[in-house]
């Protein structure tokens, strides 16, 4: 670590990077568990599989606003942190006991572990950095920390794949529960270098008691999202979707109210900050497709078959997965199978064999009880961690040295070239599908790699630039309040990557999926194009 950063930074990376690998574990193989039918999963088709995942994720990106506002007028920011991290830790734990009453309650703990969490964290950072020592370093300790988070993310796949196919379901979910205690107790082992930055600012006259926020945001939610779940029919497609985009609303809200009732000196940098939020939705709804629609993608179209040169390898490492070839072994749907073709790419004949072999060619299909070895498909959720681990210090050096030259770009343009990269992965993906011919055949991993490595470009310049202009912007009795906004968004678009995602078996040609998504993110670039001067004011007014 960077010596002229503050001794706070190790400690806090290697508790983010624990606490992530615990939900990246567990985000790994959640669908995959929920749509599992051969290995004691639960069951459920890709549709519903989608939408509980698209609404677990976007609730526990909701959740940061409680958490936040608690965190900033009553517990503080070590007390929220630790409280979160025990909570999502008995919540991995507890996936491990069966039964639905025991997998919801699991996943209510993590919603509010997380909410206490995330945003605290990632202020605690902040403070620190807010220091005249390190504030010009503030940028590049928040992409130092984001690598942090990466490292768990991508570490924690490789247990996951080998406790699962090893050992069970539910060992690789208490795998997940170990790491987020390690990251608490990292955590208070480096206490004393963030306890200065624990500090709870006073409130002003026209700042609303917590009570009474609570009131007029957290309870109209419950209402409101109880209405979208009991109305006929579905709005956005689903009871669960309708539920939470209602729910949603008064939260949102909320931050409009506090722009409204905000002083002259407030106004201009938290509607500069609403701004970036509502833009990040559409970033968000696209990337978060890495647990849905990619791992669809992953499982079905992409060759996983491992090289016999390093099966041995693979297979003690516990990260591979064996798919024998058996007609008529288990009843047929429409998810799992599909109509055999020949050479010329024409239907022949009806087949009853494993989801993978469905677009292997009918002369390449193996013999009966013949088996293939794959890698594992949660490996592919380590893909993007991997990359963020190899790019980071490479984007950091390129800041560093645009910044000798006088030629660094301010915080609000990293963040339109973040949106302008992530346009171009989605067009990774277009190219994918034609290369495959519309998954008739296996795609090159490498498509899948690139597509990844496209987009966390994007992501690194803007995930860890909004934390950093979060920081910058928010008057400091509401930062973390502000953080839980920036969460906010990321719910949103987390729940609205559910909802795209579920809409993945509607699209026979898959390229149009994937075209979708690139003109959501360009209209979303385009649009922040044009807010750039007015932001870039803003920021420079601020000093940031």
């Amino acid at each position: 670590m960077n010596k002229k950063h503050p001794k706070a930074l190790p400690y806090l990376f290697l508790s983010e990077m624990w606490e992530r690998f615990g939900f990246y574990l567990m985000l790994g193989i959640f669908f995959l568990y929920m749509t599992d039918t051969q290995r004691g999963g639960m069951a459920m088709d890709r549709k519903e599989a989608s939408d509980i995942f698209g609404t677990f994720i976007a609730l526990v990106y909701l959740t940061p606003f409680v958490g936040g506002l608690i965190a900033d007028r009553v517990l503080g920011y070590r007390v929220s942190i630790t409280l979160g991290g025990i909570l999502m830790g008995i919540g991995y734990c507890g996936l491990a006991i069966p039964g639905m009453t025991a997998f919801y309650v699991s996943l209510l703990l993590i919603i509010i572990g997380n909410g206490f969490f995330k945003p605290n964290i990632s202020t605690i950072l902040g403070n620190v950095y807010n220091d005249p020592e390190y504030k010009p370093l503030k940028d590049s300790g928040y992409n130092i920390f984001y690598m942090g988070i990466n490292i768990g993310a991508f570490i924690c796949n490789f247990f996951g794949s080998y406790l699962r196919n090893n050992f069970s379901w539910g060992a690789a979910f208490a795998a997940a529960g170990i790491g987020m205690f390690v990251g608490v107790i990292i955590f208070w082992i480096g206490n004393k270098h963030y306890a200065h930055a624990d500090v709870r600012k006073p409130v002003k006259p026209e700042d609303m008691p917590v009570s009474k926020i609570l009131g007029i945001t957290l309870l109209p939610a419950l209402i409101a999202g109880y209405i979208g779940w009991i109305i006929p029919d579905n709005i956005f497609g689903s009871d669960s979707t309708d539920a939470f985009i209602l729910g949603a609303l008064p939260v949102a809200g909320y931050y409009v109210n506090i722009l409204l009732r905000s002083d002259k000196e407030d106004r201009r940098p938290l509607a500069a900050l609403l701004a970036v939020f509502t833009v990040a939705i559409v970033f968000w709804a696209i990337f978060k497709q890495n647990g849905t629609a990619l791992t669809t993608w992953a499982e079905s179209y992409t060759n996983r078959e491992v090289p016999q040169r390093v099966e041995p390898v693979a297979k003690m490492l516990g990260v591979t997965q064996t798919v024998t070839y058996a007609k008529d072994s288990v009843p047929l749907t429409d998810n799992q199978f599909r109509v055999a073709r020949d050479e010329n790419k024409k239907p022949i004949k009806t087949w009853d064999y494993p989801l993978y072999y469905k677009n292997i060619p009918v002369d390449k299909l193996p013999k009966e009880g013949e088996s293939l070895t794959l890698i594992s498909t949660e490996l592919g959720q380590s893909i993007n961690p991997f990359w963020v681990v190899v790019l980071t210090p490479l984007i950091v050096a390129f800041w560093a040295f645009l910044k000798r030259k006088n030629s660094e770009p301010s915080t609000t343009w990293k963040i339109f070239y973040g949106f302008l990269i992530t346009s171009l992965s989605t067009l990774v993906m277009v190219a994918a599908t034609y290369a495959c011919h519309n998954g008739l055949e296996k795609s090159s991993m490498w498509w899948l790699i690139a597509s990844y490595g496209v987009i966390t470009v994007g992501e690194l310049c803007l995930s860890p630039m909004a934390l950093s202009l979060v920081s910058k912007l928010s008057p400091p009795r509401l930062t973390a309040l502000m953080m839980g906004g920036w969460f906010l968004s990321t719910s949103i678009g987390n729940k609205l990557s559910g909802v795209l995602a579920s809409m993945w078996d509607e699209y026979e040609h898959k390229a149009n999926f994937f075209l979708i998504n690139f003109v959501l993110v360009m209209i979303t670039t385009v649009i922040i194009l044009l807010m750039l001067k007015w932001l870039n004011k803003i920021v420079k007014e601020h000093g940031a």
